[in-house]
């Protein structure tokens, strides 16, 4: 009688143990669960940081043996909507990782946009191969006046007015290049105040 009652008591522990351990385990996932939530908010967050345009996406093929391969190219347009943005191609086998590639390559090659009251400081022509891109200031309530780069370009860094002029070349490539031509020439007012030794309320009236 008592091997039986020692039988049972035995196994009672075992199934408690057991309950214990599954417990346990069933915690420790659903933690790891939390904490891939959490890693993904974070991952969206950093990837609502810029706002991202897909600008021109190409496919190519190659005639092989066993039939057509395939390729894709992307130009992607980047920014933050607060004056900074950049541009970037990437190349793969998949659309998805050039789009990645591109982007990747825009972030490293942010250049800063100058602001005044939503639009450009001052009227600038870019120029790159045949393609020229001119733009001017525009008042507040004209909106984005552009085509598909420029507008993308613009968007993105946070521009609300703005009139522009595409010649030369349509290229959505060279046309792209020719915007951050010009953005690289604008001035900055609190750069050339400071050089002429003036405020900023002086230098804008």
């Amino acid at each position: 009688m008592s091997n039986t009652e020692d039988i049972v008591e035995e196994e009672g522990e075992f199934e408690a143990a057991k309950k214990t351990t599954e417990h346990t385990r069933s915690d420790g996932r659903g933690d790891g669960r939390r904490r891939d939530r959490d890693r993904g908010r974070d991952r969206e967050f950093v990837e609502k940081e810029f706002v991202e345009k897909l600008v021109k996406l190409n496919r190519t093929a190659k005639v092989v043996k066993g039939g057509r391969r395939f390729s894709f190219s992307a130009l992607t347009v980047i920014g933050d909507r607060k004056g900074k943005v950049g541009y970037g191609f990437g190349k793969a086998n998949d659309v998805s990782e050039a789009i990645r590639k591109s982007i990747d390559k825009a972030k490293r090659n942010m250049v800063k946009l100058p602001i005044k009251n939503g639009t450009i400081p001052h009227e600038v022509t870019g120029l790159f191969k045949s393609s020229h891109v001119l733009l001017k200031p525009a008042r507040s309530g004209t909106g984005i006046i552009a085509g598909g780069p420029v507008r993308a370009i613009m968007e993105a860094g946070g521009i609300t007015d703005v009139l522009s002029k595409s010649i030369g070349s349509s290229s959505q490539y060279n046309v792209v290049k020719a915007t951050f031509d010009c953005i690289s020439k604008m001035m900055d007012a609190r750069t050339v105040s400071r050089n002429r030794g003036k405020s900023l309320s002086e230098l804008w009236g």
